[in-house]
């Protein structure tokens, strides 16, 4: 099978939204995009039978008609038609482990700006084998970011591996032509507390150690991508809040979650978290060892 992007769809604004950005991205990384809309009422495909009979008409229109919509607008990109009589948790998941990456929208509660993760985006993103968009309904007309959202930004932990982290990042922001910013917040431990705020001893410190992991991790990255312009900001504090912060005005904020474990139950870590529920922007989860 071609490489693909895989949007989810399911007639919302919502999902439209996704349908558009998973678009532009496709072409921009010169892949397919499959728009998959999974029902299980789903019949066989009947021969020759009239619309006015044919259960699975609205489910063909819906497909059909962002179909037509994606071609209009970018004419050169490969666009797959995916109907599925199933359940969406499973066609999804399975649709995951085959694409490049799946896109997802995610609706805005009022009045405080968040996500809402029902019962199939949820699991989706926590147990997908591969990169999960989510991209909200309140972007352009397009479905892309506003004009001012001109960079990617990358959170990193720096313990353990960020290499498919790291890897997603940059050709994300190579295919778009657009700068990087790395993000790593630290926690100030109780001890350097002090009734003014923090030691500045330990605060240097600690930025100075932090700044070194951040180069050591980017070094090779930034030798493999040389076009993208890459830049890093290091906060002293939690690092949900810092990477939430600096992702206010970007055009997709990437974050990591550890790949399902057998024997255990699928998890996203506080950063992920935070970034799904309060991010501003379209959001990647990267799974990663």
């Amino acid at each position: 099978m071609q490489p693909v992007v895989t949007v989810g769809l399911d007639g919302t604004p919502e999902s439209l939204a996704a349908a558009r950005w998973a678009a532009d991205e496709a072409e921009k990384r010169e892949l397919a995009l499959r728009l998959l809309h999974a029902w299980p009422l789903l019949a066989p495909e009947p021969t020759r039978v009239p619309a006015e009979v044919d259960q699975n008409y609205w489910a063909k229109r819906l497909v059909q008609t962002a179909s037509s919509e994606l071609q209009a607008r970018h004419p050169g990109l490969s666009v797959l038609e995916n109907l599925v009589a199933g359940d969406a948790q499973h066609a999804l998941l399975q649709a995951a482990s085959e694409s490049e990456m799946t896109v997802l929208g995610s609706r805005g509660l009022e009045p405080v700006e968040s996500y809402f993760l029902g019962d199939v985006s949820m699991p989706v993103v926590a147990r997908a084998e591969r990169p999960v968009v989510l991209v909200r309904a309140e972007t352009a007309e397009d479905g892309t970011p506003p004009a001012s959202a001109s960079h990617v930004v990358v959170a990193l932990k720096l313990h353990g591996s960020s290499d498919d982290l790291l890897d997603f990042a940059f050709r994300t922001a190579a295919a778009r032509g657009v700068p990087l910013l790395a993000v790593h917040g630290r926690t100030v431990p109780l001890h350097a507390r002090v009734p003014w705020g923090v030691d500045h001893d330990v605060s240097e410190e600690l930025t100075r150690d932090a700044q070194k992991q951040l180069s050591k991790a980017l070094h090779p990255w930034r030798e493999k991508y040389p076009q993208v312009d890459v830049s890093d900001s290091i906060r002293l504090t939690s690092p949900a809040k810092a990477v939430v912060q600096n992702a206010q005005s970007a055009a997709l904020l990437v974050v990591g979650r550890r790949k399902h474990r057998p024997g255990t139950g699928p998890h996203l870590g506080p950063v992920a978290q935070a970034a799904i529920h309060h991010g501003q922007c379209p959001v990647a989860v990267v799974p990663h060892d």
